[in-house]
């Protein structure tokens, strides 16, 4: 349980990198790599698709190729790629938030 936490903390924090923006943009692309890793790293805890509580790690997931897709982006059109970027974020966040266990 404690490497679930760890990687969806590394998510979440990859998100409020990107979200903030306090250490500029070159920040924001590791921010993606953490958002990306913290994905990978706990999709071995998501639940099973006959489960219920599956929804969580799909946003994280979706969150996390809607952000690498808007970073991508945001190379050739600003604009397009910082929106789909915070909206990949947001969605990070939320299955962070609903995934995160609070018990061991």
């Amino acid at each position: 349980m404690r490497q679930l936490q760890l990687s969806l903390l590394l998510a979440a924090a990859g998100a409020a990198v990107i979200l903030l923006r306090p250490f500029g943009e070159v920040a924001s692309y590791g921010g993606v790599a953490g958002i990306v890793a913290g994905a990978v790293l706990s999709a071995p805890y998501a639940p099973r698709a006959d489960e219920p509580g599956r929804g969580w790690w799909t946003m994280l997931a979706a969150g996390a190729a809607i952000t690498l897709v808007g970073a991508a982006l945001s190379l050739l059109v600003e604009t397009l790629g910082g929106l789909l970027a915070v909206l990949g974020c947001v969605l990070v966040a939320i299955g962070v938030a609903l995934g995160f266990p609070l018990r061991d």
